[in-house]
Parts: C-alpha cells; structure tokens; sequence
C-alpha cells in the first residue's frame, strides 16, 4: 500500500475546497442542463489540476501518477463523477497517450495548452458498429502526399462536446486489422471535423457525450502518433492507465456513497430509533466498508504496479472489473437504506447508482476484461 503523502493531503484539501467554491454550487444546474460549461475546463487549469503529473517541460507539476488519480478520485467522492469522468478522459487517457507516444514537437504543442486546459482532449475509439471489437473499426485516414484523408465516424465519445483534441483510432490500411490500426492527434476545428448533438444519457448527465463525424479531414501527416500500423499495440499499452482511472471513479463513488448514507441513517428515525441502529443498517454500512477496503487494497497494488512500469493488461483488466462491479453493488445495497427517498433524484444516493452502470460498460465491458483475464489464465 501507499504511504501517507503530506504534500498529496494538502493537494487534496485543495482540490476539495476549490470544488466547493467552483463545482458544488452550480453542479446540480448543470445535470439538469446536460452539460458542463466550457468555462470549468479554465477554471481547473487556472488552478493546476489538469494533467498534474505531466514533467514540468510541458508545463505540469511532474507529480506523482497519485496525484493525478487522486483528482478522480475525490470528485466522484464528492458526487461529481461527469466532473470525475471529465477530468479522467482529459488527464488520465490522452495526456498519457501524447506523454508516452508523442514526437517532442507533438508534445511541446499539445500538452502545456491540455495543462492549462486551453485545449481539452478525448479520445476516439468506440463507432456505431465496433465498440469492444476495437479492430472492427470503419473510420479511415488514407495518406495523400503531405496529410491524411479522414472519414468516418466515432460514437460516446467523453468530453466530445469541448473536446479541441482528439486521440482518435483510425485505419489507416482499411484491408488491414489490427495492424492496419493507427492513432491520430486531430484537431476538433479543422474543416469537415463535425461534433454531433450531445447524448443523452440515463447518468453522468453533466459529462459531454458526442458523436463525432469525419467528412474528407485533412489532418496533417506530422499529427500522427508514434508509427503507422503500431495504434493497436499503443492501446494495449495505455489502457491499463485508462483501467487504474475507472477503478479511481469506482472508489471515490463508494467513499462517497458510504459518507452520505452514514449521515442519513444517523439522522433518519423508524419506529422511534435512528435506523443506523437497526442490525440490518448495520450489517449492510459494515459490508459496504468492507468492499471498499478490498477495493482500496487491490486499487493501490495496481497503482503501485503501474508506477513501477509493471502493471499488465490482464491485471488492470480485473482491476476494472472487480471495482465497477463493486460500486454498482454498494450503490444498489446503500441506495435501499433510504427506502422511496433513494429513489428520488434529489437525493445524492440516486446520482450515485445512475452514475454507477456505464462504469462496466466503457474502457471496455465487464465481460470483456473477464475475456482478457481468461486469456492470461489459458494462454489463448
């Protein structure tokens, strides 16, 4: 496990005062509207909590990766996870794609304006008819002379909305598969880039959510990522982060979810007791702790892992599964201590089980990672 950071405490305290200045007001407005204002994505920027382990170079902090995941974390804590999903999507998935892959003339445009939250990013994989089949992908990037041709479309796209830069997954030898899977750095206001509605959604209703349209993009040849060919292996590479971050959401929520249930049945009274008195409240607040306790161990042994370079797909993978799992059931479980109020969308328990669902689902489906961890156990 992790030891105590005094530095990183502070940086919490921070984070978690800035919040309540600048996101608990108006966070209720803005799931009613749909959408986050852009204006948030200055606001985090101005006050140092984008892409914070980003090496001072490119205009990070150079930070430990904690304290980055620790701004996930306290958000969804809190009860924000668009807010958490946001800032996962931006800091957590593309940064580290650019980071890590990027050419330094990639790195030198791309990532100071990211951490000044100039530009927001997101990342496009997912299409209308290849979600987890990432190889079964249609959108193409064709090289012609000095740039390549864009077509096609991508689906649920993160922060697709705001989004200024895309690390989008293409074909760029449409006959190909795998290997015929590249990585592009897109810029969202060329000619032809088109942002469609923003979805909507059963939760994370503040969370920009695009799909996004390619009609004859010319995206400069210099703005491809790494190598041609190689988008495959660069994102089996870089999800294992993407995992940590979901795993990040999934444990802050439970945190969340066990602070304002506590406080609820303390304050709550039947048949003349407070119900956190009664065995049943009890035992499920009890088992709700115990859940988190096994999600924070395993959480921080992946951290660990990916900080020492070490953290393998397969164990990112049950990471993933195992914590969205686990903030799916704890959210369920707390919710039925509120009774008919857990249903009610003005109590924060509701957000928290909505929220909850699309966590299996993207970064790859539960059923997915079972997949990949089964591969690693049968060797095929």
């Amino acid at each position: 496990m992790l030891g105590y950071d005094a530095d990183l405490e502070l940086f919490r305290d921070n984070f978690r005062r800035f919040m309540g200045e600048h996101i608990a007001p108006f966070y209720d407005q803005w799931e009613r509207e749909g959408l986050m204002p852009r204006s948030v994505w200055s606001l985090l920027g101005e006050n140092g909590f984008l892409c914070v382990d980003v090496p001072e170079e490119y205009g990070g902090y150079g930070v430990p990766t904690e304290y980055s995941l620790m701004l996930v974390e306290e958000s969804a804590r809190a009860g924000f996870a668009s807010l958490s999903t946001a800032i996962s999507c931006h800091s957590e998935i593309a940064a580290p794609y650019i980071l890590h892959i990027a050419s330094e003339e990639q790195k030198q445009y791309w990532l100071p304006k990211m951490v000044a939250g100039e530009v927001v990013g997101a990342i496009g994989m997912t299409e209308p008819g290849a979600g987890s089949d990432l190889q079964a992908m249609r959108s193409s990037a064709i090289l012609q002379g000095d740039h390549y041709l864009l077509n096609g479309s991508k689906t649920f796209i993160s922060n697709g909305q705001h989004a200024d830069l895309v690390v989008l997954a293409v074909k760029t030898d449409p006959q190909a598969r795998a290997k015929g899977v590249s990585l592009l750095l897109v810029d969202t206001h060329l000619e032809g880039f088109k942002k469609g509605t923003n979805l909507e959604k059963i939760g994370l209703h503040s969370q920009d959510t695009s799909e996004l349209f390619f009609d004859n993009v010319k995206v400069p040849a210099n703005q491809i990522l790494g190598q041609a060919g190689q988008g495959f292996v660069y994102l089996m590479q870089e999800l294992p982060r993407e995992r940590t971050s979901i795993a990040a959401t999934a444990l802050g929520a439970i945190r969340g979810a066990i602070d304002i249930t506590t406080k609820y049945v303390k304050e709550r009274k039947a048949f003349g007791q407070e119900i956190g008195q009664f065995q049943n409240t009890r035992f499920v607040l009890a088992q709700a702790k115990i859940d988190e306790l096994a999600t924070a161990a395993f959480y921080n042994q992946n951290l660990a892992l990916y900080k020492e370079g070490k953290l393998d797909v397969e164990t990112a993978a049950a990471l993933k599964s195992f914590s969205s799992d686990m903030q799916m059931k704890v959210a369920d479980n707390l919710l039925q201590l509120f009774g008919g109020y857990g249903y009610m969308s003005e109590y924060p328990i509701s957000r928290f089980f909505v929220d909850a669902r699309i966590q299996r689902i993207y970064g790859g489906t539960n059923e997915i990672m079972k997949e990949i961890v089964a591969r690693g156990i049968l060797g095929k």
